[in-house]
């Protein structure tokens, strides 16, 4: 989804299939200085972000994929008279422009953070304390509105809401309204930031390589296997798996900080571990056999789990000997 503007366009609903956008672009490039229009059609979903003088940035997402920048743009206005676009169009403050147009380049680092795990308001004063420059994108359930908090190097910039007046909004009231309707009404918060240059994702990379061997991982990923298919095939437990593994990460984030569904550096899916963070190989292991030994306690469940575990154990006998942990 194309990040755009929350509040009400300045002008909606036009058709591309009757319109010149280069000319589109000219009238309100003078009109109202910045701001940006958003393109949709049932096969595409694209936003040109523009000033006064320029084009500033675009991003086009269609069955073929999905491409940034003057490229962009071009094809945006290629298509437009074929694919019969909707079109809105948004003022933006030419302060914010900038902040605005860099968008499509973000990164999205938590990703689909419910407030069943987490609240609004801490994760708001985790990206300050992390220095985030990027954006929350907020939706409020059962339709309740929603929301961006924009944010440059962990200060607070403002914020787009859906019952704002078409500016970025300073307004702490309205950020404060924001989290009280998340308390309220519940909803789910994704987390970009403006991607990392190329030599910092590489060294990051080589140092997660460096703290963690495959092995880990794959006996790790077998231990959460078996734990998973037991439980699902438990007709007794009505529990989903995903959410009795994060609600006991949350639960032991004290101890063991990287569990932290804020913190995203652990993530299972798919039979699968994601893993981001500093923590050494032993720490690692003994967070997973402590969060499965507990949630299986709480389950009722131990003593089945010990004895599938059995060939777990005895398959990576070295490694839980290595870390001094007999099972």
């Amino acid at each position: 989804m194309a990040i755009i503007p929350r509040e009400k366009p300045v002008i909606e609903n036009l058709n591309s299939y009757y319109l010149d956008l280069e000319k589109l672009f000219e009238h309100y490039q003078g009109e109202l200085g910045s701001g940006a229009i958003h393109f949709e059609s049932s096969s595409a979903e694209g936003v040109v972000f523009f000033d006064k003088d320029d084009l500033l940035n675009g991003i086009l997402k269609d069955k073929g994929g999905e491409i940034q920048g003057k490229k962009a743009i071009e094809r945006i206005i290629d298509v437009a008279g074929n694919n019969s676009f909707s079109i809105n169009i948004y003022a933006i403050d030419p302060d914010k422009i900038y902040l605005w147009a860099n968008l499509p380049d973000a990164k999205r680092i938590y990703n689909n953070l419910s407030t069943e795990f987490t609240d609004l308001e801490g994760l708001i004063k985790k990206m300050v304390s992390e220095k985030l420059t990027g954006y929350i994108d907020i939706s409020i359930n059962d339709g309740n509105g929603d929301g961006l908090i924009f944010f440059n190097n962990g200060e607070i910039q403002g914020g787009s809401y859906s019952w704002g007046k078409g500016e970025l909004s300073a307004s702490k009231k309205n950020q404060e309204l924001l989290i009280e309707k998340t308390k309220k009404s519940g909803g789910v918060f994704n987390v970009s930031r403006i991607s990392l240059s190329k030599t910092e994702a590489t060294s990051e990379s080589k140092e997660i390589e460096r703290n963690h061997s495959s092995g880990v991982l794959v006996a790790l990923e077998d231990l959460l296997g078996i734990f998973e298919r037991v439980v699902i095939s438990d007709k007794k437990i009505k529990e989903d798996f995903d959410a009795l593994l994060k609600k006991k990460f949350v639960e032991k984030a004290d101890k063991y900080s990287f569990l932290d569904p804020f913190a995203g550096e652990f993530e299972y899916s798919d039979h699968s571990i994601r893993f981001s963070g500093n923590a050494s190989d032993k720490e690692l292991v003994n967070a997973l056999i402590e969060s499965v030994e507990e949630i299986a306690g709480d389950l009722g469940i131990l003593p089945l789990i010990s004895d599938k575990l059995v060939p777990w154990s005895q398959t990576y006998a070295k490694e839980l000997e290595q870390f001094g942990i007999s099972y």
